[in-house]
């Protein structure tokens, strides 16, 4: 029987959340400013009174617009290097070795594809995240999709993976972010790596 794994990124696999790991690793000292600007925001996040995909976006914009794709993917190719051993969770990386190689693995994220690509290579992954928007190969800082969290992340699943061809689904998950998700898989495991 073929297998399907899904698994979230930030938490599930990582120790810390790596939007503001990677935005202060592009731009430290904008991080900062930029991240007591948000800070009101942020709370309002917290408490529900302001849309997390709208601040999300606005905060990211406010850091990486104007880059071009190609200064993003050395970023990102640094920050994986500097960042793999000390975010991924060891637990992970044992399980993601007993994974058949009939098998298909993918990282299923609210994340940007900018930074989170070159972790899904490293293991063999396919990767399905929020994906950045390019003109003219600078970044706009909006979303070229939707947020991939919620009930996206089972319509991206399903738009980008031909799911009737695995006779099990297995998901990986560690927030309401991921409720759907679980509820979709055959089996779903939640905080299985903490």
């Amino acid at each position: 029987m073929r297998k399907l794994y899904c698994f979230d990124f930030d938490g599930t696999i990582t120790t810390k959340d790596t939007m503001f790991l990677f935005l202060k690793f592009c731009a430290p000292f904008k991080f900062y400013i930029r991240f007591i600007q948000y800070a009101p925001l942020f709370i309002l996040v917290k408490l529900h009174f302001a849309n997390a995909e709208q601040v999300k976006r606005s905060f990211i914009a406010s850091i990486l617009q104007g880059y071009s794709e190609e200064q993003l993917q050395k970023y990102s190719k640094k920050f994986h290097q500097e960042y793999k051993n000390q975010i991924i969770r060891s637990k992970a990386v044992e399980f993601f070795k007993t994974i058949d190689t009939n098998a298909e693995a993918f990282l299923v994220t609210a994340s940007l594809d900018i930074w989170v690509k070159p972790f899904a290579d490293e293991f063999g992954f396919g990767c399905i995240a929020t994906r950045a928007m390019y003109e003219r190969g600078i970044f706009t800082g909006k979303f070229a999709t939707k947020n991939c969290n919620g009930k996206e992340k089972v319509n991206r699943i399903k738009a980008e993976i031909d799911t009737q061809t695995y006779g099990k689904r297995i998901a990986f998950g560690d927030t309401s972010g991921d409720k759907e998700m679980l509820a979709w898989a055959d089996e779903g495991f939640y905080r299985f790596f903490h």
